[in-house]
């Protein structure tokens, strides 16, 4: 089809059957994919911080865990490349008038995107087999192009999505897309940095508590040697200095949604008229135009979105109802990101504060009991901020310009792929751990000097202690 043909046939009215059923197999595809970018963005970076810290300190429990999680970030960067290229193929098989009106304004993205996938996927290959081939410094270094090539991918990734969520850098004339700038369209959205960061910032709290968490089972069934507690304490470090951060962080994405998308704004809160001095709603269930059984707070909503108490917040009733998206679910999720965000940080900040004070990890069993819930919660809240972003971008695939209903796929068998992804992700999903099981049960390939002595329970030990507990140079 042609440019110009996809441009007629994506703004002529559509009545789709299979709208809903084409939605959520991108959601679906969505949610198991985006957990393994996370580990794409932060894994990368945390197994060349190691090998740094064996170089710098000599302890060979830091090259201990950077050889065994690189057989961990390639298992997910190969089940990451299977998700990826459904998601691809989706695009264009889901969402036809959707490329073919708007690929010569983010077709770049995607194009460093694929060119970023290969760089990563050489490299890793090198840093792979680069262990004991090359020199400790050329391979650190092989290390780093991973890492940039996983940035550069999202940022292009994330540069689409953005786009779509603020539309720039093209102009339409007669329902053609004319006078296109991919770079503004891509780089200069004002909306990509607050959502690039947030987005960076959550791959390393998804990745250092889901991390962590593995450890803290460890913990409770008695298994805590220096490995043990090395393994635990890094990745949890990085996800508790991440997580307060978000919250600032997300405070500039949603002052930024509220300038750009008032509506979606709208939808978070359940306001339904415009309103100045706009209260905040935790909790409730929106009906009949207004939020019950929630706890309201006056002004509050005005005073996030716009830092003044007094400030009007445009409402619900500024659009028609068929420009309105699905209130609950985007309100829903996004106070369960909120919340489970804030819990994390909670834990976050406590864990921090313990080990500034005492030198040494919790004892408690339940703050490791924290930690095990922490790591399935994080890839929760994850997708409940994709939720409340994408869902509240709705009836808009691209926003106030193409109707997702416009860009949507007629063909009569979809719910015959819907079925077949489902069956593809649960064996992918079993596969996964199964080969997880295996590389956690594989012995060590050099065994760790050092046991739990008589610190070894606190992580008090260490070098210190006659080689009893954690190393002398682990972070705090």
């Amino acid at each position: 089809m042609s440019l110009i043909a996809g441009v007629v046939v994506s703004l002529a009215p559509t009545h789709q059957r299979y709208l809903l059923e084409a939605r959520q197999m991108q959601a679906l595809s969505f949610s198991v994919h985006i957990p393994l970018v996370c580990f794409g963005i932060a894994f990368p970076a945390i197994v060349v911080y190691l090998e740094w810290l064996h170089l710098r300190t000599g302890e060979p429990v830091y090259r201990q865990l950077a050889q065994r999680w690189t057989k961990v970030m390639v298992a997910l960067f190969a089940v990451g490349v299977i998700t990826g290229t459904i998601l691809s193929f989706e695009m264009g098989l889901l969402w036809p008038n959707f490329t073919a009106t708007f690929g010569s304004v983010f077709g770049l993205g995607f194009a460093i995107e694929g060119f970023s996938f290969f760089t990563e996927a050489i490299f890793l290959g090198i840093y792979i087999y680069g262990w004991n081939r090359l020199s400790p410094r050329a391979h650190l270094l092989s290390g780093v192009p991973v890492i940039v090539a996983g940035f550069l991918g999202s940022l292009m990734v994330l540069s689409v999505n953005a786009w779509m969520n603020h539309p720039s850098g093209f102009k339409l004339r007669h329902g053609h897309v004319v006078d296109v700038n991919s770079l503004k369209a891509l780089l200069g959205n004002s909306y990509l940095w607050p959502e690039l960061i947030h987005m960076y910032i959550a791959g390393y709290i998804v990745t250092g508590f889901v991390v962590a968490a593995a450890y803290a089972c460890g913990r409770l069934r008695g298994h805590w040697e220096r490995y043990e507690r090395t393994a635990f304490a890094v990745p949890l470090t990085i996800a508790a200095i991440a997580s307060p951060v978000q919250i600032v962080v997300g405070d500039w994405l949603a002052r930024d949604v509220a300038t750009t998308q008032p509506v979606k704004l709208a939808a978070i809160e359940g306001l339904y008229k415009t309103t100045r001095g706009a209260p905040e709603h935790l909790l409730g269930w929106y009906t009949d135009r207004q939020v019950k059984y929630g706890i309201e707070i006056p002004k509050l909503l005005s005073l996030l979105a716009f830092h003044n108490p007094n400030a009007v917040v445009k409402g619900l009733d500024t659009v028609p109802p068929n420009d309105r998206p699905p209130i609950n679910i985007t309100r829903v999720s996004f106070q369960i990101m909120v919340g489970l965000g804030t819990a994390m940080a909670v834990l976050g900040v406590f864990f921090l504060g313990f080990r500034w004070r005492r030198r040494r990890l919790p004892e408690s069993p339940w703050f490791y009991r924290a930690v095990i819930a922490a790591g399935p919660l994080s890839v929760v809240a994850l997708i409940a901020g994709w939720v409340t972003t994408e869902v509240g971008r709705q009836p808009w695939v691209v926003y106030d310009v193409m109707r997702t209903s416009q860009a949507v796929t007629n063909v009569p068998e979809l719910p015959i792929g819907y079925g077949t992804l489902v069956v593809v992700y649960v064996g992918v999903a079993l596969t996964v751990l199964w080969l997880l099981r295996r590389l956690a049960q594989a012995p060590m390939d050099t065994p760790i000097e050092g046991g739990a002595g008589a610190g070894g329970e606190h992580g008090t030990g260490g070098s210190r202690a006659g080689g009893a507990g954690e190393p002398r140079a682990e972070p705090s």
